[in-house]
């Protein structure tokens, strides 16, 4: 269980380490853990365990992230290592992702990983329970999304009067770069629409709207990418979160590709404290 001052969340923590040797830090985490997950808190988590655990290094430890998510969901776990581009003194920045197999891992390591969250998680202090609330937004209003994390075709943000120029000339054909440009943006966002006033109208609850959303692409024979990408819109734990500082708790990549395309509004979800 690793947490600390002022970190935005949890994970649980398994340091390996040998004379002479870079540490390598393998971070797990379960979805829906309190807090940023570990990819939009690769940078803070890295540099916090750097300067708890590895003081004296140059450099942060090798970064490998296990992100856990609930069975049967459409998130896949898999274990992926993190090269940071900078790192001033317990500062990484510029992370970069690839995939490592667990076979790598235990080569790289040399010593058994586990692949379970394990028994000391100890929540924080309970507080109010917000009410999970999803909302219609603005694309153009979604704060600039960065760092980005598909170097090849997420280089750099989209400044506000390209967003503008992309309202006007919206791309709605998809890109084999990655799964975040492999589709059409706008139809999602439409059905999207439509599973919010459908989904209030029937006063279906925020845990249950993601089925309700996967069960509509079914019934306008929506593609297997549009129902995915539809799901993740109503995904409690994995929904478009814009946070308090003007950033993302989630959702850059879906962002990013959404003001890419000018689409014009989009579904995000909200926790609201009741006064």
């Amino acid at each position: 269980m690793f947490s600390a001052p002022g970190l935005p969340g949890t994970f649980r923590l398994q340091l390996f380490t040998a004379p002479g040797a870079r540490p390598v830090a393998v971070a797990t985490q379960i979805g829906g853990e309190e807090g940023k997950g570990l990819m939009n808190g690769a940078e803070s988590y890295a540099g916090a365990v750097w300067e708890r655990h590895c003081p004296d290094e140059d450099l942060p430890p090798v970064w490998v992230e296990w992100q856990l998510w609930p069975e049967g969901g459409s998130q896949t776990s898999r274990f992926r290592r993190v090269v940071f581009a900078d790192a001033d003194r317990y500062r990484p920045s510029g992370p970069r992702w690839t995939a490592i197999t667990h076979e790598q891992l235990l080569d790289l390591v040399g010593a058994p990983v586990a692949t379970d969250r394990g028994t000391g998680y100890v929540r924080r202090p309970v507080e109010p329970e917000p009410q999970l609330v999803f909302e219609e937004f603005a694309v153009t209003r979604l704060a600039r999304p960065r760092p980005f994390r598909e170097p090849q075709c997420m280089p750099v943000g989209v400044p506000w009067w390209r967003r503008w120029m992309r309202q006007v000339l919206p791309r709605r054909a998809g890109r084999t770069c990655c799964w975040y440009h492999g589709g059409d943006w706008h139809s999602v966002n439409a059905m999207a629409r439509q599973v919010l006033r459908d989904s209030r109208a029937q006063s279906v609850g925020a845990e249950d709207v993601q089925g309700f959303a996967v069960a509509y692409a079914a019934s306008v024979g929506a593609t297997d990418w549009e129902t995915e990408a539809l799901a993740s819109l109503f995904s409690t734990w994995d929904a478009i979160q814009p946070d308090s500082e003007a950033g993302y708790i989630n959702g850059q990549h879906r962002s990013q590709a959404m003001l890419e395309a000018g689409v014009r509004r989009t579904v995000v979800l909200r926790h609201v404290h009741e006064a």
